[in-house]
């Protein structure tokens, strides 16, 4: 245990930015998680980790409501979540998360950002071996002892616990299981009485590729090219 390992990004938006585009992929995820398994959070799992994740990011509670009544509407798009991989300059590799109506614009677009940002789109399967897909939970550590913790939670698929330390200072703890066990730590945290700041699906890298700062600056330049597109939620890069 200790601090655990995070790859952060290279790259932040602006405050507001960085909210809005928080805004709009949770929205999007709302409505994929509605579609697939209906408005009520109390038997749609994904839909109770939305609600904690808008919460996390100060989503107001209208808009949450919103998406939830489009999701329901007859004419409401239909998003598809497609995975991009590729190499950024200097060797890094990087998964491109998206959720689109559209998958003719986005692959054109994601291709276009690859190749201005000196980097280059890469088939399925080219990139996501140098990652592990996990689910990452983030709690407040107050009151909560990590040893004890631990031992509870092990046996519900937990791989990794550790403090990690937020953008804002604060220190949360870090809680991480493979994809499969998923819903079974979700489902072990809610019968412990506990509500997590954050709960996701993250592309975590088994290695990095050491950068310079100045390497690192050319990937940020990709990276922040690709956050900035309207179908893409999340960008994953094993930059150490």
């Amino acid at each position: 245990m200790g601090r655990i390992f995070e790859v952060r990004k290279a790259t932040m938006f602006a405050r507001w930015d960085r909210m809005a585009k928080q805004f709009t992929r949770i929205g999007k995820e709302i409505v994929i998680a509605v579609k697939a398994s209906g408005p009520d959070p109390a038997t749609n799992p994904a839909l109770r980790r939305l609600y904690q994740n808008a919460r996390s990011v100060g989503m107001p509670k209208d808009r949450v409501e919103a998406a939830i009544k489009r999701a329901m509407g007859k004419d409401t798009a239909n998003y598809e979540e497609i995975l991009y991989e590729g190499y950024a300059p200097h060797g890094v590799a990087l998964l491109v998360e998206t959720a689109t109506d559209n998958h003719v614009r986005t692959v054109a677009n994601v291709k276009s950002h690859f190749n201005k940002g000196h980097g280059a789109l890469g088939n399925s399967g080219s990139v996501s071996f140098q990652f592990k897909k996990m689910g990452v939970f983030k709690l407040k550590p107050e009151g909560l002892n990590m040893d004890d913790l631990e031992l509870e939670l092990i046996d519900h698929g937990l791989d990794e616990l550790g403090e990690s330390t937020e953008e804002n200072g604060d220190t949360v703890l870090v809680l991480r299981c493979a994809f499969t066990d998923f819903g079974n730590l979700q489902k072990a945290l809610e019968d412990k009485g506990l509500t997590p700041i954050s709960s996701e699906l993250e592309w975590i890298p088994t290695t990095t590729v050491p950068v310079t700062d100045e390497q690192a600056e050319d990937v940020s330049k990709l990276i922040e090219r690709l956050e900035q597109d309207e179908d893409v939620n999340k960008v994953f890069h094993n930059m150490g």
